[in-house]
């Protein structure tokens, strides 16, 4: 594949990462554990279902089918739990996978992203893999962010654009530069 999309991949992880993370700051430990509705998903739940799913996905990404035997994806809806520390630390323990992986796609050279790997015995490009997981990450992350709005009310901060700041933002668009 000549498009060399790796770095604009990695910038998105990297800025939905950011989202969650400046989201989850906001919010009382109590209210990580806390449900919209009784069978709704907290913001634990969601963030141990995306530590299971980047965990598995990106484990030896190039080389083992990406849904892990050791996954138990039905208890990632489950209370994982876990007080803010260990919940951040499983966090920054998927990212570093998820890192490694995108160190070795990089390093497998510029037809890396056509090779095919599996997830569930299902053939896809890496890259189908890649923006696969990265729509999975937004997709959460969008969740994590609305739970943590509701829960932090009016002492909430925009991890991104705020209401009334999109002149000024548009002006100094720093969120949308890539990294270097």
């Amino acid at each position: 594949m000549s498009l060399d999309v790796l770095p604009a991949v990695r910038t998105e992880y990297q800025r939905y990462r950011r989202l969650a993370e400046l989201s989850l700051a906001q919010v009382a430990d109590a209210d990580l554990d806390r449900r919209l509705l009784p069978d709704g998903n907290s913001i634990a739940i969601t963030i141990g279902h995306l530590v299971g799913n980047l965990r598995s996905r990106f484990t030896d990404f190039l080389t083992s089918d990406g849904e892990k035997p050791w996954r138990r994806r039905d208890a990632e809806f489950e209370d994982p739990g876990l007080d803010r520390a260990a919940l951040l630390a499983a966090w920054r323990d998927a990212w570093a996978i998820v890192d490694a992986a995108l160190v070795a796609v990089d390093d497998a050279g510029p037809d890396a992203l056509a090779a095919t790997i599996t997830i569930r015995r299902q053939p896809l490009s890496v890259l189908d893999a890649l923006l696969r997981s990265l729509a999975h990450v937004a997709y959460h992350t969008g969740q994590i962010v609305l739970l943590a709005r509701t829960f932090a009310g009016g002492a909430w901060q925009s991890p991104s654009i705020p209401r009334g700041g999109s002149a000024a933002y548009n002006a100094e668009p720093t969120r949308e530069r890539g990294p270097g």
